[in-house]
């Protein structure tokens, strides 16, 4: 009897664990960080903003390489999920081609900006990569 218990117990287990998809590792010293614009500087729409990544390289996404990744801008937004594929709207930029900066329209006002790097379907590391969040300024 105990082990039809253990037996229904790991199928069941094994039918879970293979339906959730664990999460890419990243190495711990990587960073990602916005090297422009920069935390409170006024700026002028379209504004070129440039990613920086220290400690991991850059993947388009759908490519299994270890120790890399790909860019995701967040807009006037909260942090996403961190254990779900990252949202793809006005708010959350994909980068999946493996650029490292972008041209982005913005209306006039403040508006912040963050960056998190996402693995090959676009879910985010762990641990997760973020940048700090910074506020910016269009004139």
């Amino acid at each position: 009897e105990m082990k039809i218990v253990f037996a229904i117990t790991f199928s069941l287990l094994t039918l879970f664990s293979s339906n959730t998809q664990a999460q890419t590792p990243a190495p711990t010293d990587a960073e990602v960080y916005l090297i422009s614009p920069l935390d409170g500087e006024t700026v002028t729409s379209p504004v070129i903003v440039k990613f920086g990544l220290h400690g991991m390289g850059v993947a388009p996404a759908g490519m299994d390489k270890a120790n890399t990744g790909h860019h995701h801008l967040i807009i006037d937004h909260d942090l996403p999920a961190l254990d779900k594929p990252i949202p793809m709207d006005s708010n959350h930029k994909h980068f999946g081609g493996g650029q490292t900066e972008a041209s982005i329209a913005l209306s006039p006002g403040k508006h912040t900006l963050q960056l998190i790097m996402g693995d090959k379907t676009h879910i985010p590391h762990t641990p997760p990569v973020i940048s700090e969040k910074i506020t910016i300024t269009v004139k």
